[in-house]
Protein backbone atom coordinates (compact mmCIF):
# COMPACT_ATOMS: atom_id res chain seq x y z
CA UNK A 1 0.00 0.00 0.00
CA UNK A 2 1.62 3.76 -0.66
CA UNK A 3 1.30 6.05 1.88
CA UNK A 4 -0.22 9.29 0.58
CA UNK A 5 2.55 11.79 2.85
CA UNK A 6 1.22 14.95 1.46
CA UNK A 7 -2.50 13.93 3.48
CA UNK A 8 -0.23 12.23 6.61
CA UNK A 9 1.22 15.59 6.98
CA UNK A 10 -1.88 17.44 7.62
CA UNK A 11 -2.56 15.13 10.79
CA UNK A 12 0.99 16.26 12.56
CA UNK A 13 0.70 18.35 15.60
CA UNK A 14 1.73 22.09 14.88
CA UNK A 15 2.20 22.90 18.16
CA UNK A 16 -0.23 24.89 20.62
CA UNK A 17 -0.88 28.20 19.04
CA UNK A 18 -1.72 26.79 15.77
CA UNK A 19 -3.71 24.21 17.49
CA UNK A 20 -5.64 26.55 19.64
CA UNK A 21 -4.86 30.20 18.10
CA UNK A 22 -8.39 31.72 18.51
CA UNK A 23 -7.76 31.55 22.24
CA UNK A 24 -4.14 33.32 21.92
CA UNK A 25 -3.22 37.38 21.28
CA UNK A 26 -1.93 36.22 18.04
CA UNK A 27 -2.31 37.62 14.30
CA UNK A 28 -1.42 37.10 10.62
CA UNK A 29 1.56 38.76 11.14
CA UNK A 30 2.95 37.15 14.29
CA UNK A 31 5.54 34.81 13.62
CA UNK A 32 5.20 31.34 15.52
CA UNK A 33 8.22 29.90 16.93
CA UNK A 34 7.74 26.90 17.53
CA UNK A 35 9.13 23.50 18.61
CA UNK A 36 5.81 21.54 18.34
CA UNK A 37 5.14 21.75 21.73
CA UNK A 38 2.23 21.02 23.66
CA UNK A 39 0.18 17.58 23.17
CA UNK A 40 2.07 15.82 25.98
CA UNK A 41 1.00 12.69 27.28
CA UNK A 42 -2.44 11.78 29.67
CA UNK A 43 -1.76 8.48 31.47
CA UNK A 44 -4.16 6.41 33.75
CA UNK A 45 -2.30 5.92 36.90
CA UNK A 46 -3.55 2.11 37.09
CA UNK A 47 -0.73 0.50 38.83
CA UNK A 48 0.00 3.25 41.52
CA UNK A 49 -4.02 3.10 42.82
CA UNK A 50 -4.01 -0.56 42.76
CA UNK A 51 -0.54 -0.46 44.94
CA UNK A 52 -1.96 1.90 46.78
CA UNK A 53 -5.57 0.75 47.11
CA UNK A 54 -6.77 4.36 46.26
CA UNK A 55 -10.18 4.36 44.92
CA UNK A 56 -9.69 7.84 42.62
CA UNK A 57 -10.10 7.88 38.68
CA UNK A 58 -6.23 9.37 38.89
CA UNK A 59 -4.32 10.72 35.51
CA UNK A 60 -0.94 12.10 34.93
CA UNK A 61 -0.62 14.42 32.91
CA UNK A 62 3.58 14.18 32.11
CA UNK A 63 4.25 17.79 30.87
CA UNK A 64 7.66 16.64 30.92
CA UNK A 65 7.66 15.41 27.68
CA UNK A 66 7.55 18.82 26.41
CA UNK A 67 10.71 19.39 23.76
CA UNK A 68 13.00 20.91 26.54
CA UNK A 69 11.49 18.79 29.35
CA UNK A 70 9.17 21.00 30.90
CA UNK A 71 6.10 22.63 31.00
CA UNK A 72 7.81 26.09 30.16
CA UNK A 73 7.36 25.44 26.75
CA UNK A 74 3.84 26.09 26.56
CA UNK A 75 4.59 29.70 27.93
CA UNK A 76 8.03 30.39 26.17
CA UNK A 77 6.40 29.57 22.42
CA UNK A 78 3.79 32.74 22.77
CA UNK A 79 6.23 34.85 24.70
CA UNK A 80 9.31 34.11 22.13
CA UNK A 81 6.99 34.28 19.05
CA UNK A 82 5.89 37.91 20.77
CA UNK A 83 9.39 38.83 21.53
CA UNK A 84 9.58 38.26 17.66
CA UNK A 85 7.10 40.12 16.38
CA UNK A 86 8.21 43.00 18.31
CA UNK A 87 11.46 42.86 16.87
CA UNK A 88 13.45 42.09 20.00
CA UNK A 89 16.97 41.62 20.32
CA UNK A 90 17.17 39.94 23.48
CA UNK A 91 15.39 37.99 26.24
CA UNK A 92 16.20 37.82 29.55
CA UNK A 93 14.67 35.58 32.41
CA UNK A 94 15.44 34.76 36.25
CA UNK A 95 15.74 30.72 36.86
CA UNK A 96 15.47 28.03 38.84
CA UNK A 97 16.38 25.91 35.11
CA UNK A 98 13.05 25.09 33.44
CA UNK A 99 12.88 28.34 32.50
CA UNK A 100 16.14 28.74 31.24
CA UNK A 101 16.49 25.81 29.45
CA UNK A 102 13.03 26.79 27.36
CA UNK A 103 13.63 30.70 27.05
CA UNK A 104 17.35 29.34 25.47
CA UNK A 105 15.83 26.82 23.11
CA UNK A 106 12.93 29.28 21.80
CA UNK A 107 15.31 32.40 21.39
CA UNK A 108 18.23 29.95 19.50
CA UNK A 109 14.95 29.04 17.26
CA UNK A 110 13.75 32.69 17.13
CA UNK A 111 17.75 33.59 16.00
CA UNK A 112 17.37 36.25 19.37
CA UNK A 113 20.18 36.05 22.10
CA UNK A 114 18.76 35.02 25.63
CA UNK A 115 20.44 36.14 29.09
CA UNK A 116 19.34 34.02 31.88
CA UNK A 117 20.29 34.79 35.74
CA UNK A 118 20.46 31.81 37.97
CA UNK A 119 20.44 31.39 42.05
CA UNK A 120 24.28 30.24 42.89
CA UNK A 121 24.33 26.30 43.58
CA UNK A 122 20.55 26.21 43.21
CA UNK A 123 20.15 25.13 39.67
CA UNK A 124 20.08 21.20 38.78
CA UNK A 125 22.64 20.62 36.37
CA UNK A 126 20.45 19.19 33.52
CA UNK A 127 18.97 22.67 33.33
CA UNK A 128 22.43 24.26 33.57
CA UNK A 129 23.39 22.02 30.49
CA UNK A 130 20.30 22.92 28.55
CA UNK A 131 21.18 26.28 28.86
CA UNK A 132 24.78 26.25 27.80
CA UNK A 133 24.12 24.09 25.03
CA UNK A 134 21.52 26.74 23.02
CA UNK A 135 23.99 29.14 23.28
CA UNK A 136 22.32 31.41 26.65
CA UNK A 137 24.53 33.92 28.10
CA UNK A 138 24.44 32.82 31.71
CA UNK A 139 25.21 34.22 34.88
CA UNK A 140 25.38 33.20 37.97
CA UNK A 141 23.79 35.37 41.21
CA UNK A 142 25.08 34.62 44.65
CA UNK A 143 21.48 34.74 45.92
CA UNK A 144 18.15 33.00 45.23
CA UNK A 145 15.53 33.30 42.66
CA UNK A 146 13.47 36.12 44.44
CA UNK A 147 16.73 38.18 44.33
CA UNK A 148 17.41 36.75 40.53
CA UNK A 149 13.78 37.81 39.31
CA UNK A 150 14.52 41.85 41.24
CA UNK A 151 18.00 41.93 39.21
CA UNK A 152 16.18 41.25 36.09
CA UNK A 153 13.10 43.58 36.19
CA UNK A 154 15.64 45.84 37.29
CA UNK A 155 17.96 45.38 33.92
CA UNK A 156 14.65 45.88 31.51
CA UNK A 157 13.17 48.79 33.14
CA UNK A 158 16.85 50.23 31.64
CA UNK A 159 17.37 48.14 28.76
CA UNK A 160 15.45 47.33 25.39
CA UNK A 161 15.47 43.11 26.07
CA UNK A 162 12.11 41.59 26.82
CA UNK A 163 11.60 39.93 30.22
CA UNK A 164 10.12 36.06 29.35
CA UNK A 165 9.51 34.90 33.34
CA UNK A 166 5.76 34.52 34.14
CA UNK A 167 4.89 37.95 35.02
CA UNK A 168 5.15 38.11 31.35
CA UNK A 169 1.77 37.54 30.53
CA UNK A 170 2.09 35.65 26.79
CA UNK A 171 3.51 33.19 29.28
CA UNK A 172 0.29 32.65 30.64
CA UNK A 173 -1.64 32.39 28.05
CA UNK A 174 0.67 29.81 26.60
CA UNK A 175 0.51 27.51 29.97
CA UNK A 176 -3.42 27.23 29.51
CA UNK A 177 -3.17 25.23 26.66
CA UNK A 178 -2.27 21.78 28.88
CA UNK A 179 -6.16 22.44 30.53
CA UNK A 180 -7.42 22.65 26.94
CA UNK A 181 -5.65 19.41 25.84
CA UNK A 182 -6.46 17.56 29.43
CA UNK A 183 -10.36 18.38 28.61
CA UNK A 184 -9.78 17.50 24.74
CA UNK A 185 -7.97 14.07 26.02
CA UNK A 186 -10.34 13.28 28.79
CA UNK A 187 -13.76 14.41 26.49
CA UNK A 188 -14.41 16.48 29.83
CA UNK A 189 -13.31 18.55 32.53
CA UNK A 190 -11.34 16.69 35.61
CA UNK A 191 -13.05 17.34 39.25
CA UNK A 192 -9.60 17.80 40.76
CA UNK A 193 -6.11 19.61 39.33
CA UNK A 194 -3.58 19.04 41.65
CA UNK A 195 0.16 20.55 40.53
CA UNK A 196 3.16 21.56 41.70
CA UNK A 197 3.45 25.59 42.80
CA UNK A 198 6.36 27.27 43.07
CA UNK A 199 6.05 30.83 41.20
CA UNK A 200 2.49 30.37 41.12
CA UNK A 201 2.11 30.93 37.23
CA UNK A 202 1.58 27.31 36.19
CA UNK A 203 -1.77 27.01 38.65
CA UNK A 204 -2.87 30.41 37.28
CA UNK A 205 -2.54 29.65 33.74
CA UNK A 206 -4.68 26.49 34.02
CA UNK A 207 -7.00 27.75 35.52
CA UNK A 208 -7.55 30.34 33.15
CA UNK A 209 -7.29 27.48 30.34
CA UNK A 210 -10.68 26.08 32.01
CA UNK A 211 -12.45 28.80 32.39
CA UNK A 212 -12.22 29.92 29.05
CA UNK A 213 -13.05 26.06 27.66
CA UNK A 214 -16.47 27.22 29.82
CA UNK A 215 -17.17 29.94 28.61
CA UNK A 216 -16.72 28.43 25.06
CA UNK A 217 -19.11 25.56 25.98
CA UNK A 218 -16.58 22.74 25.10
CA UNK A 219 -16.69 21.92 29.07
CA UNK A 220 -19.60 22.44 31.15
CA UNK A 221 -17.93 22.38 34.59
CA UNK A 222 -13.86 23.25 35.55
CA UNK A 223 -12.13 21.51 37.94
CA UNK A 224 -11.46 21.95 41.75
CA UNK A 225 -7.95 23.52 41.73
CA UNK A 226 -5.09 21.90 44.37
CA UNK A 227 -1.65 23.30 44.33
CA UNK A 228 1.15 21.97 46.60
CA UNK A 229 4.22 23.46 47.80
CA UNK A 230 7.04 22.14 49.30
CA UNK A 231 6.85 22.41 53.68
CA UNK A 232 10.45 24.92 53.25
CA UNK A 233 9.11 26.82 50.55
CA UNK A 234 5.40 27.21 51.07
CA UNK A 235 4.70 31.20 51.58
CA UNK A 236 1.14 30.93 50.19
CA UNK A 237 0.42 28.52 53.07
CA UNK A 238 2.22 30.35 55.39
CA UNK A 239 0.73 33.51 53.84
CA UNK A 240 3.97 35.71 53.75
CA UNK A 241 7.09 35.64 51.40
CA UNK A 242 9.63 33.47 52.99
CA UNK A 243 13.12 34.76 52.11
CA UNK A 244 15.49 31.66 52.23
CA UNK A 245 13.19 28.98 51.27
CA UNK A 246 14.75 25.30 50.99
CA UNK A 247 13.50 22.16 49.06
CA UNK A 248 15.00 19.22 47.34
CA UNK A 249 12.75 20.29 44.34
CA UNK A 250 14.58 22.59 43.27
CA UNK A 251 12.31 23.99 40.98
CA UNK A 252 9.18 25.06 43.25
CA UNK A 253 12.37 26.83 45.48
CA UNK A 254 10.44 30.00 45.19
CA UNK A 255 9.79 32.04 48.56
CA UNK A 256 8.02 35.19 46.83
CA UNK A 257 5.69 33.91 43.42
CA UNK A 258 5.68 36.32 41.29
CA UNK A 259 1.88 34.86 40.46
CA UNK A 260 1.19 35.05 43.95
CA UNK A 261 -2.44 36.98 43.03
CA UNK A 262 -3.44 34.46 39.94
CA UNK A 263 -2.85 31.42 42.45
CA UNK A 264 -5.06 32.57 45.14
CA UNK A 265 -7.53 33.40 42.83
CA UNK A 266 -7.58 30.07 41.15
CA UNK A 267 -7.47 28.48 44.74
CA UNK A 268 -10.93 30.65 45.62
CA UNK A 269 -13.01 30.62 42.23
CA UNK A 270 -12.33 26.82 41.85
CA UNK A 271 -13.22 26.15 46.20
CA UNK A 272 -9.76 24.53 45.91
CA UNK A 273 -6.88 24.31 48.28
CA UNK A 274 -2.82 25.00 47.87
CA UNK A 275 -1.51 23.11 50.60
CA UNK A 276 2.65 22.16 51.75
CA UNK A 277 3.92 18.64 51.43
CA UNK A 278 7.42 18.01 52.92
CA UNK A 279 10.66 16.45 51.06
CA UNK A 280 10.19 13.01 52.30
CA UNK A 281 6.76 12.92 50.70
CA UNK A 282 7.62 14.37 47.91
CA UNK A 283 10.48 11.98 47.21
CA UNK A 284 8.33 9.32 47.92
CA UNK A 285 5.89 9.94 45.59
CA UNK A 286 8.84 10.84 42.88
CA UNK A 287 9.80 7.03 43.35
CA UNK A 288 6.51 5.70 43.04
CA UNK A 289 5.42 7.34 39.94
CA UNK A 290 8.81 6.03 38.27
CA UNK A 291 8.52 2.33 39.26
CA UNK A 292 4.92 1.86 38.87
CA UNK A 293 3.77 3.84 36.17
CA UNK A 294 7.02 4.29 34.59
CA UNK A 295 7.14 8.08 34.18
CA UNK A 296 10.38 9.75 35.03
CA UNK A 297 9.53 13.36 36.33
CA UNK A 298 12.09 16.13 38.22
CA UNK A 299 11.32 16.03 42.14
CA UNK A 300 9.69 18.54 42.17
CA UNK A 301 6.68 17.50 39.37
CA UNK A 302 6.14 14.80 42.18
CA UNK A 303 4.45 17.67 44.51
CA UNK A 304 1.24 17.11 42.63
CA UNK A 305 1.15 13.11 43.91
CA UNK A 306 2.42 13.88 47.31
CA UNK A 307 -0.35 16.31 47.70
CA UNK A 308 -3.32 14.17 46.34
CA UNK A 309 -2.14 11.06 48.39
CA UNK A 310 -1.84 13.62 51.33
CA UNK A 311 -5.23 14.89 51.08
CA UNK A 312 -6.58 11.01 50.18
CA UNK A 313 -5.20 9.73 53.29
CA UNK A 314 -7.54 12.67 55.13
CA UNK A 315 -11.12 11.89 53.32
CA UNK A 316 -10.78 14.73 50.78
CA UNK A 317 -11.87 13.16 47.76
CA UNK A 318 -15.48 10.84 47.11
CA UNK A 319 -14.09 7.10 45.62
CA UNK A 320 -14.21 6.93 42.16
CA UNK A 321 -13.68 10.54 41.61
CA UNK A 322 -11.45 12.18 38.13
CA UNK A 323 -8.10 13.52 39.82
CA UNK A 324 -5.38 14.60 37.32
CA UNK A 325 -1.87 15.50 38.28
CA UNK A 326 0.52 17.46 36.72
CA UNK A 327 4.33 16.23 36.41
CA UNK A 328 6.14 19.38 34.95
CA UNK A 329 9.25 18.13 34.49
CA UNK A 330 11.05 15.27 32.79
CA UNK A 331 13.43 13.38 35.74
CA UNK A 332 16.56 13.76 33.57
CA UNK A 333 17.04 17.23 34.49
CA UNK A 334 17.61 16.39 37.70
CA UNK A 335 20.12 12.99 37.31
CA UNK A 336 22.32 13.75 40.42
CA UNK A 337 19.10 13.69 42.91
CA UNK A 338 17.68 10.38 40.87
CA UNK A 339 20.44 8.77 41.52
CA UNK A 340 20.84 9.18 45.57
CA UNK A 341 17.07 8.89 45.93
CA UNK A 342 16.80 5.32 43.64
CA UNK A 343 18.61 3.58 46.93
CA UNK A 344 20.13 1.12 44.81
CA UNK A 345 23.73 0.10 44.15
CA UNK A 346 25.04 -1.04 40.83
CA UNK A 347 27.15 -4.07 40.63
CA UNK A 348 31.16 -3.37 39.54
CA UNK A 349 31.95 -6.08 36.87
CA UNK A 350 29.29 -8.42 37.86
CA UNK A 351 30.09 -12.16 37.64
CA UNK A 352 27.09 -14.81 36.92
CA UNK A 353 26.19 -15.40 40.26
CA UNK A 354 25.79 -11.72 41.51
CA UNK A 355 23.10 -11.66 38.02
CA UNK A 356 21.71 -14.86 39.38
CA UNK A 357 21.04 -13.57 42.87
CA UNK A 358 19.43 -10.87 41.34
CA UNK A 359 16.61 -13.41 38.89
CA UNK A 360 16.28 -15.14 42.09
CA UNK A 361 15.46 -12.51 44.48
CA UNK A 362 12.93 -10.95 41.87
CA UNK A 363 11.44 -14.61 40.83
Amino acid sequence: MVTDRCSRSKILWGGIIEEYRKFFPVTEKTPVITLQEGNTPLLKAVNLTKRLNIELDLFLKFDGANPTGSFKDRGMTLALSKAAEDNAKAVICASTGNTSAAASAYAARAGIKAIVVIPEGKIALGKLAQALMHGAHVLQLNGNFDEALNMVKEVVSNYPITLVNSINPYRIEGQKSAAFEICDQLGFAPRYHAMPVGNAGNITAYWKGYKEYKTEGIVSKTPVMLGFQAAGAAPLVNGKPIEKPETVATAIRIGNPASWKGAISARDESGGKIDAVTDEEILSAYKLIAANEGIFCEPASAASLAGVLKLYKQNYFEKGETVVCTLTGHGLKDPDNAIKVSGETIKVRAEFNEVKKVIERIL
